[in-house]
């Protein structure tokens, strides 16, 4: 079996090994519209996609296929079954290994690796720099749509990785875990109000998701330059981090960046503000 690197893999990396037999490479590219009413809406990249792609990669319609149909939520996790028929779907099986990317800043990649470890799959990474890097680099592209390997994906949950509502009340009181809202600080203060209700979570500190890549390439900063933006944010190292967002994507690629400075204690609030913001006795803070 080939075994990445994770969390993240290079391109020259995908480059050398884009003829392994057990690799998937995901393409999790999700668009963010304009509705008619001015408002704005996300998308499946299938367009995208089928314009080019790198090759071998399977289209992963997140939105359609990633998120519990049963829930009023836009993407909460889905269940086990549905989880296993959702990536055995696009090929990925016990023995696979898995590289995700998308078209915009890894929060749709990092939001299929959290999934996928959610339900105790650890050979995955997403690709540093994405498409976005991959293309810059003049590496290959393809409009070939490949068929889905037969594969077989046993679910192994890690109930700690995702946490609900109630497990957010309890840590509001700041003294055993760390909230961390993954948005931007505009979104932070209430400045900008793209939730029914504007500002954060009581207690939860800034740490914009979009300030963990380097503008110039497209990739995750290194290892110090994440630990400085967290430790500046205000994440000690020494408690828990729950990271939200608004609906449960940007918070993983926070939740990837903090793995990547060597915190294990961290999981996602999958509800995030879409769930928050619904309920008016849920405590928030703007300023």
């Amino acid at each position: 079996m080939t075994d990445l690197p994770t969390p993240l893999v290079s391109t020259d990396w995908l480059a050398d090994h884009l003829d392994a037999q057990d690799l998937v490479i995901l393409d999790c590219t999700t668009v963010q519209q304009q509705t008619p009413d001015g408002s704005y809406a996300f998308v499946p990249g299938m367009e995208a996609y089928e314009e080019g792609h790198i090759p071998g990669a399977i289209f992963c319609n997140v939105l359609e296929t990633l998120a519990d149909k049963d829930s009023p939520l836009p993407l909460m996790m889905p269940k086990p079954d549905a989880f296993k028929a959702a990536v055995e779907a696009v090929g990925v099986g016990d023995d696979a290994a898995v590289v995700l990317y998308d078209r915009g800043n890894h929060t749709w990649a990092a939001r299929v690796w959290w999934s996928l470890k959610t339900y105790g799959f650890d050979n995955a990474a997403v690709l540093d720099g994405g498409w976005t890097k991959w293309t810059a680099e003049g590496r290959p592209v393809s409009t070939d749509a490949p068929e889905a390997k037969v594969a077989t994906f046993t679910p192994a949950p890690q109930p700690h990785r995702i946490v609900a509502k109630p497990d957010v009340l309890a840590a509001i009181d700041g003294q055993d875990k760390t909230i961390v809202h993954s948005l931007s600080r505009e979104e932070f203060t209430g400045e900008k109000q793209v939730m029914p209700r504007p500002g954060r979570i009581a207690t939860s500190i800034s740490a914009p998701a979009n300030a963990l890549i380097d503008p110039a390439t497209g990739a995750y900063k290194n290892a110090d330059d994440l630990r400085r933006h967290f430790a500046s944010a205000g994440v000690s190292g020494d408690k828990p981090v729950i990271t939200y967002c608004g609906g449960g994507v940007a918070a993983c690629s926070n939740a990837l960046a903090l793995t990547l400075v060597g915190m294990e204690d961290v999981a996602v609030y999958d509800g995030s503000l879409a769930e928050w913001t619904a309920d008016p006795d849920a405590p928030m803070e703007t300023g």
